[in-house]
C-alpha cells in the first residue's frame, strides 16, 4: 500500500496553498497594510485584493466591485460580503485572493493587533505595498 498523494497537485491548489503560506510567513506586514490602507480609505469601504494574473500583485477591491461579482456568481459570495461587510479593520485582517475564475478569502486576527503591527513596522503603505508585492512574486510561481 502506498502512502501520500502521488497526484500532482492541482493549479487550483497550488495557488491557495502558496497564498496561505505567503499569509502565515507575512502576517505583521499584512497587517501593517490592511491598517494603513484603512486610515488611507475609510470613507471608502474596500477590500485589500491579492490578484495572482498576470503576476501576483495588490488591487483595492470596493465593496461595489465584491457586490456586482457576488451578484454575477449567483449569490456565491454571500458569506464573504458578510465578512467584508463586519470587518473591524482594529482587530482583524480581511483580503480576497484572486485566482484564475476563482477568490479565496483570507481572514485572520494577528497578534500584535493590525494599529500596533503598523507602528512597529513604521514603514509606509507604498513601502509595504512594494515589499509585499515583491515577496509575493517569489512565493507564488505558477
Amino acid at each position: 500500500m502506498m502512502f501520500g498523494n502521488t497526484q500532482p497537485e492541482s493549479p487550483d491548489n497550488k495557488w491557495r496553498r502558496q497564498l496561505d503560506q505567503f499569509v502565515k510567513a507575512h502576517q505583521q506586514e499584512l497587517a501593517a497594510l490592511s491598517w494603513g490602507l484603512w486610515l488611507e480609505n475609510e470613507d471608502r469601504k474596500g477590500t485589500i485584493g491579492i490578484a495572482l494574473q498576470p503576476k501576483p500583485h495588490f488591487v483595492y477591491c470596493p465593496k461595489e466591485a465584491i457586490e456586482k461579482l457576488n451578484s454575477s456568481v449567483e449569490n456565491r459570495l454571500q458569506e464573504v460580503l458578510g465578512i467584508v461587510e463586519h470587518y473591524q479593520p482594529e482587530v482583524e485582517v480581511v483580503m480576497i485572493g484572486i485566482g484564475k475564475d476563482q477568490i479565496k478569502l483570507i481572514h485572520f486576527e494577528p497578534q500584535p493587533a493590525p494599529p500596533t503591527c503598523f507602528e512597529q513596522i513604521g514603514k509606509d503603505v507604498d513601502t509595504l505595498l512594494d515589499i509585499l508585492e515583491q515577496r509575493l512574486g517569489e512565493q507564488i510561481q505558477g
